[in-house]
């Protein structure tokens, strides 16, 4: 009777500790595959540098608004040690940002849409806390190289086409019973000036260059939400 009265109450902790992991051996593999599906927003940060114009103009530009962006990629993975993992995600990212040019004095307007379609080759450096269950939490970090494949036309601001980001993030792999779903945010940030200072298309038409000559620098933010499935 004393034995059982003993055992009894460690009955039910050892069921929930028995409780039936999914995919156990997963993280054990040298590398693997997967691919992801998000959303995105793009934004530009301007530095202006006070420019007048002859007419005593002074042009001011924001992005007022995010529209989100769509990203697909893929994935390899390749585990370095229990904790740490290396990361390759080659993907696209599809976005639009909504220009505003405000000047400062008679409060005139103008507008510019900026799409972009960006190839990109993230690298990151993936460190995993220990599994609990079913759920295992995560830091990563790396960079991202990424170059705008649509056609640029003459308009008031012209981007460069390629970027590089510094990239930051969190997440979480939740292991089902037939793949591992990771949700991720992750914060980006250019290093490189965008704009194309030189425009000899508008050197006929001061009206439109200004906006370009009333700026320092151009540089580009995200923040992206992913799913991968692996």
């Amino acid at each position: 009777m004393v034995l059982l009265a003993a055992v009894a109450p460690c009955v039910p902790a050892q069921r929930l500790n028995d409780k039936l992991l999914n995919r156990p051996y997963t993280d054990h593999r040298r590398w693997h595959l997967g691919f992801s599906v998000g959303l995105h927003t793009q934004d530009l940060k301007f530095t202006h540098n006070g420019f007048v114009t002859e007419d005593g103009e002074t042009w001011f530009m924001d992005q007022p608004s995010f529209s989100p962006g769509f990203c697909v990629n893929g994935l390899f993975d390749l585990r370095l040690n229990d904790y740490f993992s290396l990361r390759l995600s080659p993907g696209m990212y599809f976005g639009n940002r909504e220009v505003k040019m405000r000047e400062a004095i008679t409060g005139a307007t103008a507008t510019q849409n900026v799409k972009s379609a960006y190839v990109v080759l993230p690298i990151d450096v993936k460190f995993s806390a220990q599994r609990f269950r079913n759920v295992r939490p995560y830091l990563v970090g790396g960079v991202m190289p990424a170059f705008d494949v649509t056609k640029k036309r003459s308009e008031y601001l012209k981007l460069k086409t390629t970027d590089m980001f510094l990239t930051v993030g969190f997440g979480c792999d939740f292991y089902l019973p037939y793949f591992k779903l990771n949700p991720e945010i992750k914060f980006c940030f250019g290093l490189a000036d965008m704009l194309e200072h030189k425009r000899p298309d508008l050197v006929d038409e001061p009206d439109r260059l200004k906006f370009t000559q009333s700026l320092k620098k151009v540089t580009t933010q995200m923040v992206v939400l992913t799913f991968y499935f692996e």
